[in-house]
């Protein structure tokens, strides 16, 4: 064999040898179970983890409901008229005391002048009776002056006067004594006639300021029932259906009036916070329990439930849409865990921890008040633990982990 076949030989040895361990080196690798390292060992699992913290907890309820105006009410005249003049148009602001609109009732100033003219009248007669009075009162003293001095000299110098000229001038003092209380009577009548004159006199002057319709309080006009020039009815008449002449709705402040199922009602409190959200302004707003009903609906086991929302720049429109978070019950500094780090069974709980040798633990926990994204730990964790949180079925206790804190509740970790 030459040197050339010698040369190919070697190298086609070569070749083959460096393939052979090749293959066995690949087989090796192959045979090598999943999670173990090149000398049998077991290779630590990256695991998402969160931090036992302490937050304000709180449980709440979302509920849905529409706002109404805090005050809405038909404004009706009165009296019965015609529309003179209506000075508001649908979505006008008017402020409390402002003008609406006036009626035209010709009558009622002749009623006026009829109350009038009969005060006068009446203070005339009072006039005249008082000039009686006084006639009354100086002939009176004048008889019973005379008498006086008839009965003195009578009885100072007997038989100087008749008997009958002192009883004629007793008689007459009685007669000028009776004629006074007649006067006085008299006056006494006129000066009632007076008053009751001046109270005519009011209750037109009053049925003639009903003719002013005025705003009751501060809102915005929602409706228009009436022109100018329709016939009115009055708002007390009970044998029409009277026609009123706007629908005035107090609207920087609304109403969200919420149904409350009967299972929450006695956690219901005056003053609860409510988280207001409103897709339409995709907007939240806040607010606070106002009032409640105190009896639950037998037909729908509700109880209304009244939240009241400042709408000062009145984004907020009455007939809109709102979801409610109605706190229920609160709890300051609780312990909590994310709601993916407690896995329940048998009505116990438990969560997997990470220790501080890396290696997974399963701890029993009692939980206390739950919200969407967290749980309270009443015991079983103590705070800063490292909590193993989403799938743990492939997770078993004793495993060595490497821990990767993420995201919960807003805050961002790292470990």
């Amino acid at each position: 064999m030459n040197n050339k076949a010698m040369s190919a030989a070697l190298c086609l040895l070569l070749c083959e040898s460096a393939l052979l361990t090749s293959s066995c080196s690949f087989s090796g690798e192959a045979s090598r179970p999943a999670g173990a390292s090149a000398g049998g060992q077991e290779a630590p699992v990256n695991v998402a983890v969160a931090t036992v913290r302490r937050e304000d907890l709180s449980k709440q309820m979302a509920l849905a409901a529409e706002f109404r105006p805090y005050q809405e009410i038909d404004l009706h005249a009165k009296v019965a008229g015609y529309l003179k003049d209506i000075r508001v148009e649908v979505g006008d602001s008017v402020r409390q005391g402002q003008l609406i609109a006036t009626l035209e009732i010709p009558e009622f100033n002749n009623e006026l002048n009829q109350a009038a003219a009969s005060k006068k009248r009446s203070e005339s007669e009072v006039a005249r009776a008082r000039s009686e009075v006084q006639r009354a009162q100086s002939v009176f003293d004048a008889a019973k002056l005379t008498y006086s001095r008839m009965a003195g000299v009578s009885q100072s110098t007997p038989n100087l006067l008749a008997q009958q000229e002192v009883d004629d001038a007793l008689a007459k003092a009685q007669v000028a004594d009776a004629q006074l209380g007649a006067a006085k009577a008299s006056l006494a009548v006129a000066e009632e006639q007076v008053r009751v004159q001046e109270a005519n006199e009011a209750r037109a002057k009053t049925m003639a300021d009903y003719t002013v319709i005025a705003a009751p309080f501060s809102g915005l006009i929602t409706k228009r029932y009436a022109d100018r020039g329709a016939m009115i009815q009055a708002g007390t008449a009970s044998q029409t259906q009277a026609m009123p002449v706007v629908r005035l709705s107090q609207v920087d402040r609304l109403r969200l009036i919420l149904p409350a199922p009967e299972s929450v009602v006695p956690q219901i409190r005056i003053g609860r916070h409510v988280k207001i959200k409103v897709p339409a302004l995709d907007q939240s707003f806040d607010g606070l329990v106002a009032r409640f009903t105190g009896k639950v609906d037998p037909a729908t086991r509700t109880m209304e439930t009244e939240v009241d929302v400042a709408n000062p720049r009145r984004l907020l429109k009455p007939g809109m849409y709102a979801y409610a978070d109605l706190s229920l019950e609160l709890k300051n500094s609780a312990l909590t865990v994310p709601v993916l780090a407690v896995s329940r069974k048998d009505k116990k709980a438990s969560v997997m921890i990470v220790n501080a040798q890396n290696r997974l633990e399963q701890r029993e926990v009692l939980i206390g008040l739950e919200s969407p994204a967290n749980v309270e730990i009443v015991s079983g964790l103590a705070e800063n633990e490292l909590v193993v949180i989403g799938n743990q079925s492939q997770l078993k206790p004793g495993q060595v982990v490497t821990p990767k804190e993420v995201v919960t509740g807003g805050e961002k970790g790292g470990r």
